[in-house]
């Protein structure tokens, strides 16, 4: 029985192709893009405020609430310069650090610190964060204690302690493809410049980031999305400030038409950014 339908496959591989294609198609088309073609629709109803009822009626009512409600741009300014910096902060602190594991470090040493960025991957969410918030505790926090002596204190919660939580948070997908690029940058280039008398600084802006820029673009899509997409974070050490996460969970319940909108920002920012690099061609090599 076995034989005859591996026979029978064998010989018609477009019934192959598409059998292993069917389950991961299914998945992408119903679960994934049926699930953000159902939120872009549900972002045109409204809800009536009275019952609380969704009025499945096509309108901008939202979108128009959305772009005139300061409050609501606010936010959404904030949160996207939140991911922009956090994106920036993770960029720096990535490339000397897998540069190091990459070309400098042995391979024991290597295989080290590999596992210590990873560690942070290991831990839950949070327990991460938490452990921030204990971090960043005013007058009581590890860092009034520690630094308070010497005249440095917490930041406290808001915009700063975000920053360094998300920071921490998104480090590691931010080294990974970076450090994946250094171990691809062949050795004889960076051998060759050097024995042409080129200054570490002249290889580096010619020869190294060049070669890394889509490697550095795949870490960012990472840092910069899910930074436009927590809520979490914000929520614990963001004191009273909102992030657009924030805005779509509390909505979610109340009137989630204008959830769905809210939702449609960070999707549209990531839209824009995904056209920005693909014209710069750093997608090409990704």
């Amino acid at each position: 029985m076995l034989k005859s339908i591996s026979t029978w496959l064998h010989k018609r591989p477009r019934v192959r192709l598409a059998a292993l294609l069917a389950a991961p198609l299914f998945w992408l088309v119903i679960a994934y893009l049926g699930s953000l073609a159902t939120l872009l629709v549900t972002a045109f109803f409204t809800t009536d405020s009275f019952t609380g009822d969704i009025i499945r009626r096509i309108n901008l009512e939202n979108f128009q609430e959305l772009f005139t409600n300061p409050s609501y741009r606010n936010v959404v300014l904030r949160t996207l310069g939140i991911a922009i910096a956090v994106t920036v902060i993770c960029t720096f602190l990535a490339i000397p650090m897998a540069f190091y594991m990459a070309k400098i470090a042995s391979k024991r040493t290597q295989k080290i610190l590999v596992a210590l960025v990873l560690t942070p991957l290991w831990a839950s969410y949070l327990v991460k964060i938490y452990a921030w918030r204990s971090m960043l505790e005013p007058k009581s926090g590890v860092i009034d204690w520690l630094l308070g002596p010497i005249g440095i204190h917490s930041p406290g919660f808001g915009i700063v302690g975000i920053i360094i939580g998300l920071s921490y948070l998104w480090l590691p997908y931010m080294i990974l493809p970076v450090y994946a690029g250094f171990e691809r940058l062949p050795q004889s280039l960076l051998d060759a410049s050097g024995d042409l008398g080129a200054h570490n600084s002249y290889t580096t802006r010619r020869i190294i980031l060049p070669l890394i820029f889509p490697s550095i673009v795949a870490g960012s899509m990472f840092t910069f999305s899910l930074s436009l997409g927590d809520y979490i974070t914000a929520q614990i050490i963001g004191g009273k400030l909102q992030m657009l996460g924030n805005v779509v969970y509390q909505n979610y319940s109340l009137n989630l038409p204008f959830a769905a909108t809210m939702s449609m920002v960070p999707i549209a920012i990531m839209g824009i950014y995904l056209w920005s690099v693909r014209r710069t061609g750093a997608l090409n090599n990704v």
